[in-house]
Parts: structure tokens; C-alpha cells; sequence
């Protein structure tokens, strides 16, 4: 068996000119990042805006363990596999943060015989997204302490600054700095707080925009401070809406790329779904659907973050919803849930498998709340037993989801054809259509926001919302922003707030401890209880394993 990088390097990638035809796209539209991408313009969603909308399909997963679940090589060997049914595809996937490739989670590109190309290019700087958005990010930092230094006309107070700088590196000594020390030609002295790049608001702001004019609305509305009278500052009061949306005026504009198969993917946008919405842009995700007969999307992490906020955020800022939802589970991962260490996970135990399946039972149920049909793909393992398979198959019947096995890492499309027939099935059965269901209204008090999911999403008994935590939501009631969707930042390693509380926890109290607006994204972030919005490198990096040969040949990025 080839190993990862082996297989993406002797895999003959046709030219993205060719992907482009192939979608009807007339190469002079193309903005070509040489022979393998290109960013498609925004005029070309346009040109197809008369055209019906594909069928969505939103690939989720289960809570992620060190066992692996692959959702992002599901994702794209469905793809494929539905390709092999001669249907008309496409993908719509988030942009790798260099943060994780170079610490603890390594490459975003898919696996196996199921990968997006070209890999390197693509989990490196690709075509400069990541880098305009940090740029964009930081100049308004830039332009908000200048505004201080410069006498301040705006009446801003130092001491209640909003915007966080951002860096799209995993720097735990970022967390909290001080900048401008020492006063004088330094600027002004104050504190200062670093997110990863993929979690600031410019990176939501991007995935949330549906064309040019609302990115800068959306720039223009950031909070970005209070004034000594407790009114918000507005990066608009800044006039730094116009720049920001120039650093952003290609970033914006999707990435074309091809899989293994040469199955085309838009791969654009890259928010992390523990600490913001976790879905790719709404740009790329509609301009598929006008391409393609059928677009298979992600959504980060577990179903209860980055598929609810793809639902309740995504879905009602775009207008649109998924026809079916993908649900990826290993027997490995539901093993795991049920305290089997990660050594013990390819010994066969059907016992540990029923006790683990509770973890997949509670987003089975989550995907019936919105009433979105759910196909379980059991993504499959060598060490998997026809045992285990059998026994997991009967668990998601008995909880009425359809249940196929997907072998796409070792087999691409092949392996994927039982799951496309899967998905197929649901997508022609009309009786099983069904209007956007939402978890919350949006008129709602912010409390309830946050009690209804907690309650009805993470299964928690009851919600306690810390003074401080509490103080703020009153005040961003008072200023007009109660009426905001929720964004929960919450560890992914488990469906309440306690990372190490595996399987499907029950009878406890979801803990809010700070809560911040996200007024240009168009939510309010709920932190809940040790999530950081800047991430640390581990003991080991991966960067120590990461080199380059004197030929140009990179190893070590999965």
C-alpha cells in the first residue's frame, strides 16, 4: 500500500483548464495559480445564477478521537463514487490552517486514493487565502492603535478593545501580549490578545459573504471597540472597510482543484468548528450548486458544532439546506468511546462497540431534530470485523438512519459506491424532503439561544452562564445584537464541555464563562470551558518531521 504523499505524487493530474471545461467553464474565466488551480470569479455565479440549484449533501461525523474517523476522505471518495454513477459532482471543501499541518493534526487533503490535488500546494500557502485574511485582520489592528497614537478623535478606550490580532500558526506565547510598550513613538501600551487565523472574525466574515458588497458591509460593521461612553466603534467609524476588502479582493473568489479521480473541488475558506462556525464559503458552496447536479460538502469536528452551525448560521445566511447529511463513524472510534484504549482498538469487541455507540446514537438523533435524513458511513478499517460491521449496521437501522459501508481510502470511488447508492436513495425519494428546521429562533432571548442547545443539541441537564458572561449578553441585548444566531466555541472531543467525557454524557451543567460579538460575521461567540482561541504546539510537532529535499520534494506533511 502507498503511502499517502506516494499516491498524491504518481497521480497524473489533468490540467485545471480541463476540470473547468469539464464544468462548462470557459478557460478565459479561469484566474490560473499555474497549471494545477485556479480561483473562479465572482461574475461566474452570475453568468449561472439562472440556473436550478444541485442537490446539497452535507458530510458530518461523529466526536473525534485519536482513532480517526476521515471525514474530509469520506467527503471526496463519495465524491468520486457518485462520479463512477456518471452524476454530475462536485466538492466544496475548507482551506488546511497551517496551524494544525504544522503541530498535531498534519495535512487537510483527504487520504488514501481519496485525496484533494495538489496536496503540498493545497495544505501549504495554496493560493494566499489564509495569508490575505491575516493581512486584512492585522491592518485594522494596525489602524485601530494608530487611531489611538494619533489622538484618539474617536474617544476609544484603551481598556475595552474588541479586535484581536491573528497569525495562522499555533503560538501559545501570542495568547497574551502587550503591545505598544513603553508608550510614546511605541504607541499606546495596552493589552493584546492573538487568535489563529482560521478562528477570527475576518475569516467568518469571508465564508459568510455572498458577494463583494456585502464583504465590505460586513468589514465595515466589526466591533472593534467601546468608546469611554460604552457605545460600539465600528472598523466603518475607522474608514478601514475599503483596504481590508482590497487585501481580500482575490481571496474571496473560490479556489478550483481536482481529487485523484479528477473529480473537481472547491476548496475555499477554512473556520474551525470548535471556536467559530466551521464550514467553507458560502460563495464556493453556492457557486457549486449552480455547477454541479450534486455538491458534497463538510462541515468541521462533530455534528454538534460544525453541522449545527452549518444548519443554524450558514444555511439561514445562504438560504439554503442540505438534501441528506452524511454521518462518518468508525467501529475504532465507537470502541474508543466506550474507555477502550487507542492500543486495544483493533482487537474485535462488538460489547465495546454497543456501549460506544451511544456518542453516534446522540447525532443520529441531532440530524432527526432538523429533519434532515441521515446515512451513517461506516468508514471502514482493516482491522473491522464483518461482526462489528453487522452489529453497527443494526444499531443505526434500529435509530432510523440508513447504514453503508465506505472502504474510500484504500479503494477511492470504488470503495464508495454502496454509500453513493446510499445517498442516492435518499436524494430521489420526494417523501423524504422536508423545510429548514432550525434549532432556535432568532428573537429569542440569548440565554434561551444557548439553553436550546445545550439542552437539545450536547444533551446537558441545564446551563450556567458565569456573572461576567452574563453582563455581556444584557449589554449586547441593550446595543441591538440579541437577535444574532449563537456560535458556540466548545472542545470537539466531546458532546459537552469536558473534553475527556467520552460517549454520550448525561445529567450535567453546559458552563458559559465569557461570551464576545462577532457583529461582521453576524453572531455572537459563546466560549464554554477551556477552549482557546489560539492553539499551542505539542510536545512533538509535526513541523520536526516536515523537510525539503535539494530536488523540491517536501515529506512529512501527513
Amino acid at each position: 500500500m502507498l503511502s499517502d504523499v506516494e499516491i498524491a505524487r504518481s497521480t497524473p493530474m489533468l490540467p485545471i483548464t480541463e476540470i473547468a471545461e469539464g464544468l462548462g467553464i470557459n478557460p478565459s474565466d479561469l484566474d490560473a495559480y499555474g497549471k494545477y488551480k485556479a480561483k473562479l470569479p465572482l461574475s461566474l455565479f452570475e453568468k449561472n445564477r439562472n440556473r436550478p440549484n444541485g442537490k446539497l449533501i452535507l458530510v458530518t461525523a461523529m466526536n473525534p478521537t485519536p482513532a480517526g474517523e476521515g471525514k474530509t476522505t469520506v467527503s471526496i471518495g463519495l465524491a468520486q463514487a457518485l462520479a463512477k454513477l456518471n452524476k454530475k459532482v462536485m466538492l466544496a471543501l475548507r482551506e488546511p490552517s497551517l496551524g494544525p499541518v504544522f503541530g498535531v493534526k498534519g495535512g487537510a487533503a483527504g487520504g488514501g486514493y481519496s485525496q484533494v490535488l495538489p496536496m503540498d500546494d493545497i495544505n501549504l500557502h495554496f493560493t494566499g487565502d489564509l495569508h490575505a485574511i491575516t493581512s486584512a485582520n492585522n491592518l485594522l489592528a494596525a489602524m485601530l492603535d494608530n487611531h489611538l497614537f494619533q489622538g484618539n478623535a474617536l474617544r476609544i478606550d484603551p481598556k475595552r478593545i474588541l479586535w484581536k490580532r491573528c497569525l495562522d500558526m499555533n503560538d501559545r506565547a501570542l495568547r497574551n501580549v502587550t503591545v505598544g510598550v513603553g508608550g510614546g513613538n511605541s504607541g499606546v501600551e495596552r493589552k493584546e490578545v492573538f487568535s489563529i487565523t482560521a478562528a477570527s472574525e475576518v475569516m467568518a466574515i469571508l465564508c459568510l459573504s455572498t458577494d463583494m458588497d456585502d464583504l465590505k458591509a460586513r468589514l465595515a460593521s466589526i466591533s472593534v471597540a467601546y468608546d469611554v461612553d460604552g457605545l460600539i466603534i465600528t472598523a466603518g467609524d475607522l474608514n478601514a472597510e475599503g483596504a481590508m476588502a482590497v487585501l481580500l479582493k482575490d481571496a474571496i473568489c473560490p479556489n478550483l482543484v481536482q481529487t485523484v479521480e479528477h473529480v473537481p473541488a472547491l476548496v475555499h475558506g477554512g473556520p474551525f468548528a470548535n471556536i467559530s462556525h466551521g464550514c467553507n464559503s458560502i460563495i464556493a458552496t453556492r457557486m457549486g450548486l449552480k455547477l454541479s447536479d450534486i455538491l458534497v460538502t463538510e462541515a468541521g469536528f462533530g455534528a454538534d458544532l460544525g453541522a449545527e452551525k452549518f444548519l443554524d448560521i450558514k444555511c439561514r445566511t445562504a438560504g439554503i439546506w442540505p438534501d441528506a447529511v452524511v454521518l462518518v463513524a468508525t467501529v475504532r472510534s465507537l470502541k474508543y468511546n466506550a474507555g477502550i484504549p487507542k492500543s486495544e482498538l483493533s482487537v474485535p469487541n462488538t460489547d465495546a462497540l454497543l456501549h460506544g455507540f451511544s456518542n453516534l446514537e446522540k447525532h443520529i438523533e441531532n440530524m432527526n431534530r432538523f429533519g434532515i435524513p441521515c446515512i451513517v458511513a461506516g468508514n471502514r478499517f482493516l482491522t473491522d470485523t464483518e461482526e462489528e460491521l453487522a452489529c453497527l449496521r443494526k444499531l443505526c437501522t434500529d435509530h432510523g438512519a440508513l447504514f453503508a459501508p465506505a472502504d474510500v481510502f484504500v479503494r477511492g470511488g470504488e470503495g464508495g459506491l454502496d454509500l453513493a447508492e446510499a445517498v442516492l436513495s435518499v436524494l430521489e425519494d420526494k417523501s423524504l424532503s422536508a423545510p429548514p428546521r432550525f434549532m432556535y429562533e432568532l428573537d429569542i432571548r440569548v440565554e434561551d439561544k444557548i439553553r436550546a442547545l445545550a439542552t437539545g443539541i450536547y444533551g446537558a441537564s441545564d446551563v450556567n452562564i458565569l456573572p461576567e458572561a452574563e453582563e455581556k449578553i444584557r449589554a449586547f441585548e441593550e446595543l441591538g445584537f440579541g437577535g444574532l444566531p449563537i456560535c458556540v466555541a466548545k472542545t470537539q472531543y466531546s458532546l459537552s464541555d469536558d473534553a475527556k467525557a467520552l460517549g454520550r454524557p448525561r445529567d450535567y451543567t453546559l458552563t458559559v464563562r465569557d461570551v464576545y460579538l462577532s457583529s461582521g460575521a453576524g453572531y455572537l461567540v459563546v466560549l464554554t470551558g477551556s477552549i482557546v482561541t489560539m492553539p499551542g504546539l505539542p510536545p512533538k510537532p509535526a513541523a520536526e518531521s516536515i523537510d525539503i529535499h535539494d530536488n523540491g520534494i517536501i515529506e512529512g506533511l501527513f
